[in-house]
């Protein structure tokens, strides 16, 4: 219930990408697909991305705006991450989903480690720690109980192949409690889903986007032309 709003956004950007489709259920793992989530060591949203990385990436943070939590934003940002993860470690997806939850570091120190005692270096075999090495099952599982839930016992709701949220690019310094209300939509619930704009007003910079839903879109874009920047 929680991806509805996302998964078919996400998938959509792996399909972009030609990535595998399996790690639009990697939200699932960090974050229950929650893009307001922040853990005890900082990380934060769908993909719970630490500050540091964050900034590496890319993506602001301040007391109005964490680009974490912005859906469109920090999707596009972890999906370069893993991209360039899959580069660093020749092709393999195992090794960057590892790199991915414990650090690039910390594999590479792994695989140079099994080197020197001439062990393999795939994913299976290195010495990292438990949750590293539950990882990736964890995600291969919940792809297989996704695959085919009635063999597992579970009851799964279907989902539309169409997106029921789509992004909308918006300007700088925009009210969208304002926005919300011209167009008829409820305010909470679009703020609920862009947890990014803490304060409910776009930053100062241009470029910015939200998700609004499909069906409202274009109430949404001509309430937009109409709203003065707060």
């Amino acid at each position: 219930a929680r991806a509805s709003p996302y998964l078919h956004y996400v998938v959509s950007e792996l399909e972009k990408r030609n990535m595998p489709l399996e790690i639009a259920l990697l939200p699932v793992i960090e974050s229950g697909y929650n893009p307001n989530a922040v853990s005890p060591g900082r990380a934060a949203g769908l993909w719970q991305i630490t500050p540091g990385t964050g900034a590496r990436l890319g993506l602001q943070q301040s007391g109005h705006y964490d680009g974490r939590k912005d859906v469109v934003a920090s999707t596009d940002a972890a999906l370069d991450y893993l991209e360039e993860l899959h580069q660093r470690f020749d092709g393999d997806w195992y090794l960057a989903l590892a790199a991915y939850n414990t650090g690039e570091g910390n594999v590479q120190r792994a695989i140079e480690r099994n080197r020197r005692l001439g062990r393999p270096t795939d994913y299976w075999s290195l010495p990292l720690s438990a949750q590293a090495c539950n990882y990736v099952p964890r995600l291969i599982a919940l792809s297989r109980v996704l695959e085919s839930p009635e063999q597992h016992g579970v009851a799964l709701s279907a989902l539309p192949n169409s997106a029921s949220w789509v992004p909308v690019e918006v300007g700088a310094r925009v009210d969208l409690n304002r926005v919300a209300s011209r167009a008829g939509i409820d305010a909470q619930e679009l703020r609920g889903v862009n947890p990014a704009y803490g304060s409910g007003i776009t930053p100062a910079q241009s470029g910015n986007s939200v998700l609004v839903p499909a069906e409202d879109r274009d109430r949404f874009v001509a309430a937009l032309a109409h709203a003065p920047a707060s």
